[in-house]
């Protein structure tokens, strides 16, 4: 095959070639090239859009056994990326999360995990039947967040449990804070162990040189990142590269065969060849002005009376070595709000939608596709915010909240998932073995995983949570009166 170029994009190509072809379609999907799709929706993807999304033809490859334009595609990610092999995910970062921890890890196997990983890695950990090794980020009281992993708690771990096989680090975190992730890869890999990382929020490190060093440059083994979430790519759409060292590929690319779907959706594939493209083109300029534009921002929130967006000066703290500036954490206690309060009230009074909120934070992404005049209509809208809340400063102040310690495991993840299971009242469930997952989403941290032993004060932090408004996931019963917990545990 020709070699490509980063200004091409093969799997588009292959796409309008076969559309321009006109060859009648009697295959799948129903609609036939959108001369089914009903008027509702074909007023949401144009006609061409519709043609292109089509199914597994000969000339257009096939996402599990790449061998043309597929390939030529995820060959360029890798080269932009600088990865021995890129693959295309289509089920978002967690098939990708999920795959890679089932291509380092047997069942029984250990594998150390910080606890504020997304619970995608927990799902990963109970297809594996592996046992998770949890690590304490750091936590910065004054902002109530978990920061990263220290290259300290990792040696301290590795030291504990030199029979793991491999360290996940998430790089960087929900909020934009990376670790010294160079630190711990010599680590992990001077104990014979493999790197892997969650790069979910990550995947335009490569961009900018004032941005954190992306985990492969850092010496990461397999790294999953959401294309979607920052660059892009459609949403569910994320890349997986690897480096083949310490890495089976073979094995890798059966997890990924086992996680994803056999019919993925082309245009989804489609949007991570045209985002590589861009970025390799453009990449660096679009960067540079979003980072130019977070920076305006956050001097500019520091000068409003009651808010606070942290930056440079938090990264001599332990657990913050580098910052992804592009990620605006603006906290809002002082105003008397929590941060759900301020999410609802930017939301529907002045019309900002924030990525997330927390107790005392509200987050913001600036990407490639901000402009200065949106990004000003954000620091005007917290200027209002600050205005008329500012009377009710205190009020959240004064609450102290604390993230549980992490809890004693009596039972695997996955023999929990398994295991017998009874219903009772949550707040009732003290010293019982947790059958589910909590979490506060987003970010998607587990508060509790299952297996573990529900303490007083992981119910006492859960309410906490939802007496500030945050949404909890992962329970079948979501209003947390309820709780499944492991009915019998046979010693």
């Amino acid at each position: 095959m020709v070699k490509y170029k980063q200004n091409e994009t093969p799997l588009l190509e292959a796409m309008h070639k076969y559309v321009a072809d006109g060859a009648l379609p009697f295959h799948t999907p129903g609609h036939k090239q959108g001369k089914g799709m009903h008027p509702a929706f074909k007023e949401l993807v144009t006609e061409v859009g519709l043609a292109m999304e089509v199914s597994l033809m000969e000339e257009l490859d096939d996402l599990h056994e790449p061998q043309t334009c597929l390939k030529a595609a995820q060959d360029l990610a890798a080269e932009l990326y600088g990865a021995d092999e890129s693959y295309f995910v289509v089920n978002g970062t967690t098939g990708a999360i999920q795959a890679m921890i089932l291509a380092v890890v047997n069942p029984g196997d250990k594998i150390l995990v910080p606890r504020n990983a997304h619970r995608s890695v927990i799902s990963g950990i109970m297809l594996s039947g592996a046992i998770p090794v949890f690590m304490q980020p750091e936590i910065d009281e004054q902002l109530g967040i978990a920061m990263a992993i220290t290259p300290e708690i990792v040696v301290q771990t590795v030291a504990d449990h030199l029979d793991a096989k491999a360290v996940l680090v998430v790089h960087p975190t929900y909020y934009g804070v990376a670790a010294d992730l160079k630190k711990i890869a010599t680590i992990v890999h001077d104990h014979n162990m493999l790197l892997i990382v969650d790069e979910a929020h990550g995947p335009h490190l490569k961009f900018h040189d004032a941005l954190p060093m992306q985990a492969l440059d850092a010496g990461a083994d397999l790294v999953a990142q959401s294309t979607h979430k920052i660059l892009g790519s459609m949403t569910q759409s994320s890349l997986l590269h690897a480096k083949k060292a310490r890495v089976d590929i073979e094995r890798l690319r059966a997890m990924l065969s086992l996680v994803q779907s056999t019919s993925p959706n082309y245009l989804l594939m489609v949007s991570l060849d045209v985002a590589r493209m861009q970025m390799a083109t453009e990449g660096k300029a679009l960067l540079a002005r979003a980072v130019e534009l977070a920076n305006w921002a956050r001097v500019e929130i520091n000068k409003i009376a009651g808010l606070y967006c942290f930056g440079a000066e938090k990264m001599a703290a332990s657990g913050a070595y580098t910052l992804d500036v592009t990620k605006l954490t603006v906290t809002v206690k002082a105003l008397g709000l929590s941060g759900a309060e301020a999410e609802y009230i930017l939301r529907h009074k002045y019309g900002i939608q924030s990525e997330l909120s927390d107790v005392y934070n509200v987050l913001f992404i600036i990407s490639y596709a901000d402009r200065k005049s949106e990004v000003e209509k954000l620091v005007n809208a917290l200027k209002m915010l600050a205005e008329s809340h500012g009377n009710l400063a205190g009020k959240i102040e004064k609450q102290v909240v604390v993230y549980p310690v992490i809890p004693v495991a009596k039972l695997s993840p996955r023999q929990a998932l398994f295991a017998s299971k009874k219903t009772i009242a949550f707040e009732e469930a003290k010293d019982k073995i947790c059958a589910e997952v909590i979490t506060f989403y987003p970010p998607g941290i587990p508060i509790i995983c299952p297996g573990e032993v529900i303490s007083q004060e992981v119910i006492d932090y859960c309410l906490k949570m939802q007496e500030v408004g945050l949404k909890v996931i992962g329970p079948t019963d979501v209003t947390l009166k309820m709780i499944k917990v492991v009915n019998i545990l046979e010693e």
